[in-house]
């Protein structure tokens, strides 16, 4: 099955590149998802604006990465949530489109919710370390504050 890929999927391809998967791979996981749409000549044209919108939205190279995570790691990023109980447990666990939320409403850069890597489940307040995968080579460790509503 010929696919053209809307988002990166690890070990087969970033956003714009036409691959070629399995019929069940392909009908079953990729396009359910969103990942992927069927190729067809007509959507070929659709490739020129995802490749673009992927540019708008990338990290170009490790020196524009390096600069990104520089100001990430400056930044004191703080992310208040319902707590449920007076020692901190918090209904539900802090996501990683919350802690976008968070970076931007500090004034930090735009960073894709998928990039954002949580090693455990946010479910207390605190000070969390959170990971954001910024290039291949450069992940930015940011201190996430959790604070009680």
């Amino acid at each position: 099955m010929k696919l053209i890929l809307t988002a990166p999927v690890e070990k087969l391809g970033i956003a714009g590149d036409v691959v070629e998967v399995k019929d069940g791979y392909g009908r079953n996981f990729l396009m359910p998802q969103g990942k992927a749409i069927r190729w067809t000549r007509g959507a070929e044209k659709q490739i020129e604006g995802i490749k673009r919108a992927r540019d708008a939205r990338e990290i170009r190279g490790i020196e524009h990465a390096n600069e990104v995570k520089a100001q990430l790691e400056a930044l004191e990023v703080t992310y208040e949530a319902q707590a449920a109980s007076a020692e901190g447990k918090l209904f539900g666990a802090v996501t990683a489109a919350d802690i976008v939320k968070a970076v931007k409403a500090v004034g930090g850069p735009a960073v894709d919710k998928r990039a954002v890597q949580i090693a455990k489940p946010i479910k207390l307040t605190g000070k969390h370390t959170v990971g954001i995968k910024l290039h291949e080579a450069v992940t930015a460790h940011i201190s996430v504050t959790v604070a009680a509503k």
